[in-house]
């Protein structure tokens, strides 16, 4: 989602900054583009004309044009209108209300409702400690209510005993009436949808609404639906009255023109997007981090969530003990490759990191995508415990057996090999001898530039026990110090990370988040 948008945009844009002054003219072409950017990601017109008119309004004036870098002023004007158009700050899901607090969830057939039903309902189990119960209300579609009770089986969550026979009304009262004899603090009503929006559909929810008081009414949309997901939204919120939108399959290869668009036409929040199948691929909706990744900023809030999520606390430190004696066997290896992968893989993660989205392009050119962890994930899996304890067992017979065992080729394993002799070559410098180490040192010094003292490695503040105000007061330090502009990171020629080598990827001289940097073979 958004990638051509972040690239047209992009171009645009570093054609701006590129200039030391500007002219009237030189803003008003470049907004035509942003005009005809926004257009063809599937915004609508209304929509842009009032995002380009706000934009030309502050970036045409004086103060402006005669600023020392106005090509880097108009790219924040345009930033600060982008998070404007999305809603300024993120809306959760509110559940200040009496319990049970009622969720009722709308929208079309095939939206996803049930799947983002459960969804929400694990997210508010395991994030917020909340007793959920869900209720299907759809007795048309066949075997709905059944789909949603096998959903809540697998993640664990209450639902109501289906009961055949029971119009949809009756089964919201009944959901309500369970909910506060089991103690639960929420009740997700999973409402039947349609092919398209028609007067049945819209009184049945007017009669749900009237009997269940919900306190949010949720509508859910595709993301890939375009223009028609504005039309959809207006008319749910004209007869039903929504209170926030949650929007699915944003990590499809959509335009992100319903994004861009619902919440400026209906006023109501994002609350919520789907970024993916599995059930903790649900997350919230932050307006200035999607900015930013339009934009190419990086998004190094979302980056250190996700670590915190999925990074777990006892393998790394075993992984740090390790790396201090200087020691990287391919279990490790193995462990850092799936850690990436649970992190949205190699794409995923460098579209988050500031000034790296470019670099996607390259990493396909060279073969570097995550097909190619699973591979290596599959090379390793083929070994035995010895042999990845101790990889100098691995001679041509066999390789010849992990080939077959693994549906690789000898060259495939011995270029995870040497990648494998390189890390563990950094990691002895790592855990060298001398003011704490070589990682220390720099995470030491990353962290001073960023006015972070004291915790964590070698002065990097423990990012995992930091709540949201604090990351995103993390991020603004980060950009204060350069870290959040594309080519910016401090005193690191030009957008490298530290002890990564000017931000080069595995194989290819340099490094990656998790992957040490690697050095150059004399």
């Amino acid at each position: 989602m958004f990638e051509n948008l972040q690239d047209r945009l992009g171009s645009i844009l570093n054609g701006l900054t590129g200039r030391g002054a500007l002219s009237e003219a030189d803003v008003s072409a470049a907004l035509r583009e942003v005009r005809r950017a926004l257009l063809e990601a599937d915004v609508a017109l209304d929509v842009v004309r009032s995002f380009t008119d706000r934009v030309r309004e502050k970036a045409v004036g004086a103060g402006i044009l005669k600023s020392i870098k106005p090509g880097q002023m108009v790219v924040k004007i345009v930033h600060d209108e982008l998070i404007e158009m999305l809603g300024g700050e993120g809306v959760g899901i509110d559940l200040n209300a009496p319990a049970p607090v009622v969720v009722m969830m709308v929208g079309l057939q095939g939206s996803g409702k049930t799947t983002t039903s459960a969804k929400i309902a694990h997210r508010l189990t395991s994030r917020d400690r909340k007793k959920v119960l869900m209720a299907s209300l759809d007795t048309r579609r066949p075997a709905a209510q059944e789909q949603l009770r096998q959903l809540g089986v697998q993640a664990n969550i209450d639902t109501l005993p289906i009961i055949a026979g029971q119009s949809p009304t009756d089964i919201a009262a009944r959901a309500v009436q369970a909910a506060k004899l089991g103690g639960h603090d929420v009740v997700i009503l999973d409402t039947a949808g349609r092919t398209h929006i028609d007067e049945p559909l819209m009184v049945e929810m007017a009669d749900i609404k009237k009997r269940s008081n919900p306190h949010e009414i949720l509508l859910v949309a595709d993301s890939l639906t375009g223009q028609d997901a504005v039309n959809l939204a207006r008319n749910f919120d004209d007869r039903v009255g929504i209170t926030g939108l949650v929007l699915t399959r944003m990590d499809g290869d959509g335009r992100g023109g319903a994004a861009l668009s619902m919440r400026a036409v209906t006023g109501k929040p994002i609350k919520l997007i789907g970024v993916g199948e599995k059930m903790g691929e649900l997350e919230e909706f932050h307006p200035r981090r999607i900015a930013d990744r339009i934009l190419g900023m990086g998004d190094i809030v979302s980056l250190v969530e996700k670590a915190a999520e999925n990074i777990d606390a006892e393998k790394a430190a075993a992984m740090a003990a390790k790396m201090a004696k200087g020691k990287f066997d391919l279990n490790d290896l193995a462990d850092q490759l799936s850690q990436m992968q649970k992190m949205g893989g190699m794409g995923g993660i460098m579209g988050m990191m500031p000034g790296m989205a470019g670099m996607k392009d390259k990493m396909a050119a060279a073969g570097l995508n995550d097909k190619l962890f699973g591979r290596q994930l599959a090379i390793i899996s083929s070994m035995t415990k010895a042999e990845r304890a101790n990889p100098d067992l691995l001679k041509h017979s066999r390789k010849k057996r992990i080939a077959s065992g693994s549906g690789t080729d000898a060259s495939d394993i011995n270029k995870l090999l040497k990648m494998h002799r390189q890390m563990a070559d950094m990691m002895k410098m790592m855990g060298g001898k001398g003011k704490g180490g070589m990682m220390k040192q720099l995470m030491g010094g990353l962290a001073g530039k960023m006015g972070l003292g004291g915790g964590g490695m070698g002065g990097m503040p423990d990012l995992s026990n930091m709540d949201p105000k604090q990351l995103e007061a993390l991020q603004k330090q980060a950009e204060a110090a350069g870290l959040g502009r594309p080519g910016g990171m401090p005193g690191l020629g030009g957008g490298g990370l530290p002890g990564l080598g000017g931000a080069k990827l595995p194989g290819l001289g340099g490094g990656f988040p998790g992957l040490p940097g690697l050095p150059k073979k004399k």
